[in-house]
């Protein structure tokens, strides 16, 4: 057994079983955890000693006595119709009562807005009263069958994630932890003798686990607890009247609250972001990160590594920016919830190593009687590996209570397992780039600042809506290429970053960001993604790329995809192109048919578009030439190892290189390959729980037949 690259949760009723964790499992860092403490037993102990630090809770007493300096968010109420002239409206409605308490301290004329949603017009302050003893607004000369909402301050008297986490494990008669503002003056000159006494008092630490820094991403809970709304990249929760002025100082205009409601969608990953917006977060990032580099820079003042974990009150340290680089820290940490979370990690630069918190949690939602860990941990890991391969973290870890899992003794076997072979892998991988067989681009609103995060609505968590999306991200965060993640601004500044994109990929529905909407109405876009298909670039669009209704299209690239969207502006037009060619190349590994997720209505193609499948007269899958390129329009694709392979098949059709599709490659789609050119290696790796049969092909293009175990990865010499 090798040993290392594995940090352990610890508590105090288990040291002696930890240190038989620590020998099983090759583990080289101990932890503590959200509800645990590090034994004083362990902290001579032969391992790297890990702490967390909450920078903004955890002492209750601070933050009682300074509540002018709690952390707030924005809130909208519900919509409500006007029926009489005089309308009220209960603030605290649907909101958990012991999370969020109404700001009403600073001026609400200021930082409030009450809003007619029928007219989209603001009411006059003057039309409108606040009533504190009841938390009702009246809204006075209310416009019949007119909607209205309030938005409004609030505090969070209630941490998000230590509700969460209460809620979860079921906590007893647990103090609610106060979120306090590290931006604000006071608490910051506190935080930081805080910290420096933190680190005084825990001398034998290594590494300060920061969970995380300053703003918690969006996370609401209604009457009964339960998860109200929830956006990882929410920034409505990083908000308040001293940094709103500071805000106000720096872009020169004054500052509305409709520039984070945003009409109650909070500027959540798929509404095109404002100008306003973009300055707001541009500006909270850069503010969070300088802030961060000042604890970064005491924790080295004191010789310990500073770690970040990706997540909770992570808001502002936009991993994949420039910004985030500057502020100094030693590595990130994460949870791994997929290949999408694990590049989501990985693909950090900046930082001296990366770690991957993988699942299950050692929580008793998943360690109880009758649970079954050791299927959760396989279905993680083997789904995670798949991106560990392609780019790998540094270390891996496990979080929450250690005797929770020691009580499955066929789980802590199974993670022996996981640790050896992690610690194979990354000593075959590391140091190198695996063999790219295309350079990719993913297109969108967000480009790199949302790197990975393409439809994540909560951290690794899909819905109805959008995991046929979701999909194609999961199968590219384990796919044989190099991966860019571009914005239509990116474009627009510098064409020529498109020179060296083999294939762009746009995915999502109409009008979302990640599609890009009313931005294909400039035509320096259009004709730029029009000219690089044309002059023989490749174009895979999913769902409803480029919608946008506009000059006789829904689909602006309709001409270049061959498809279009029939919204009822052309039904007069018939439409005879309805011939299928399911021999096509991308088609050519399906088993049975395929799964198109929940697919696309009322597509259609144009007359010499050449049709794949389609479902009663609406196409699922289709391919066109355009000049010298060629374009590949799919209705949906969620992620299994059959559609990665048609993607991939769609990928070397669409950049015209069919003829090299069997290097570095497998005939079973079950079963990946792949190569480290620069360390004479490459690995087979057996994607499924099932033993897998295989021709493998390597980069020469010879083959050999191969049979492998379910999980099963053998590594060979070049």
């Amino acid at each position: 057994m090798s040993k290392g690259r594995l940090t352990l949760p610890t508590d105090l009723d288990v040291i002696k079983e930890t240190l038989e964790i620590v020998d099983k499992w090759g583990a080289d860092a101990l932890r503590d955890c959200d509800g645990t403490d590090f034994p004083p037993e362990l902290r001579e102990a032969d391992a790297k000693i890990y702490k967390t630090y909450y920078t903004t809770r955890k002492d209750n007493e601070w933050a009682k006595a300074n509540l002018d300096e709690v952390q707030q968010m924005y809130i909208m109420t519900k919509f409500h119709t006007a029926s009489e002239n005089e309308l009220k409206i209960h603030l605290m409605d649907n909101l958990y009562p012991d999370m969020l308490k109404v700001n009403d301290v600073d001026d609400i004329r200021r930082w409030w807005e009450v809003i007619d949603r029928t007219t989209a017009e603001v009411v006059p302050l003057s039309s409108w009263d606040y009533d504190k003893a009841t938390g009702d607004v009246i809204i006075k000369n209310a416009q019949f069958m007119h909607e209205y909402t309030v938005s409004f301050l609030a505090y969070i008297m209630w941490d998000p994630v230590h509700m969460y986490n209460a809620v979860v494990n079921d906590w007893k008669d647990v103090e609610k932890q106060i979120t306090f503002d590290v931006r604000q003056p006071k608490t910051k000159e506190f935080t930081m003798k805080r910290l420096r006494k933190f680190l005084e008092e825990n001398p034998y630490v290594d590494v300060i686990r920061y969970t995380t820094f300053f703003h918690q991403f969006t996370l609401i809970f209604d009457e009964l607890a339960r998860e109200k709304y929830v956006d990882w990249y929410g920034y409505s929760a990083s908000v308040s009247p001293y940094i709103l002025e500071q805000f106000e100082k720096e872009v020169g205009y004054k500052f509305r609250p409709e520039f984070i409601i945003d009409q109650g969608y909070m500027n959540n990953n798929y509404r095109l972001p404002t100008k306003e917006f973009l300055d707001f977060q541009n500006f909270q990032i850069r503010e969070v990160c300088k802030l961060a580099k000042e604890m970064v820079d005491i924790t080295h003042e004191y010789g310990k590594e500073a770690m970040m974990f990706l997540g909770d009150h992570w808001i502002g340290t936009e991993p994949f920016l420039d910004e985030f680089k500057k502020i100094g820290l030693d590595a990130v940490v994460g949870s791994v919830g997929n290949g999408s979370t694990l590049r989501l990690i990985s693909d950090i630069d900046g930082v001296k190593y990366t770690e991957g918190r993988f699942l299950p949690y050692f929580f008793p939602d998943t360690f109880h009687e009758g649970g079954d860990p050791v299927k959760e941990a396989k279905v993680n890991w083997v789904t995670a590996r798949r991106a560990i391969l392609r780019k790998p973290i540094d270390r891996i870890g496990y979080g929450g209570y250690l005797k929770l899992a020691l009580e499955f003794p066929d789980f802590v076997d199974y993670i022996a397992e996981v640790a050896d072979e992690f610690r194979t892998l990354y000593e075959n991988a590391k140091g190198t780039t695996p063999y790219c067989v295309k350079k990719v681009a993913v297109l969108n609103c967000h480009g790199k600042k949302r790197a990975w995060g393409n439809h994540m609505v909560h951290h690794a968590l899909y819905y109805k809506q959008n995991y046929s999306y979701a999909g194609i991200i999961e199968s590219l965060s384990g796919a044989p290429y190099d991966v860019k993640f571009i914005s239509f601004d990116d474009i627009k500044a510098d064409a020529s970053i498109l020179d060296d994109i083999d294939v762009i990929f746009n995915v999502g529905d109409a009008d979302t960001a990640y599609t890009g909407g009313e931005i294909w109405t400039d035509e320096k876009i259009i004709s730029a993604i029009r000219g690089f298909i044309f002059n023989g670039g490749g174009f895979i669009g999913v769902g409803e790329p480029s919608g946008h209704q506009y000059e006789g299209h829904f689909l602006q690239l309709a001409t270049a995809l061959g498809v279009d969207k029939e919204t009822g502006f052309s039904l007069n037009q018939d439409k005879y192109n309805w011939d299928e060619n399911r021999e096509h190349f991308i088609l050519a590994d399906c088993t049975k048919d395929v799964d198109f997720g929940e697919g696309k209505k009322a597509m259609f193609a144009l007359p010499d578009t050449e049709i794949l499948i389609h479902k009663d007269k609406e196409v699922q899958l289709a391919c066109n030439s355009f000049g010298k390129g060629r374009t590949v329009y799919i209705s949906g694709l969620p992620y299994s190892f059959e559609n990665t392979r048609l993607l991939h098949r769609a990928v070397m059709w669409s950049s015209h290189d069919e003829d090299n599709l069997h290097k570095w490659y497998s005939k079973n789609f079950n079963v990946d390959v792949h190569a480290y050119v620069k360390n004479g290696k490459y690995c087979v790796v057996n994607n499924t729980y099932e033993p897998q049969s295989t021709t493998i092909y390597r980069g020469d293009g010879s083959s050999f037949d191969l049979d492998m175990e379910a999980n099963e990865i053998k590594w060979y010499e070049i």
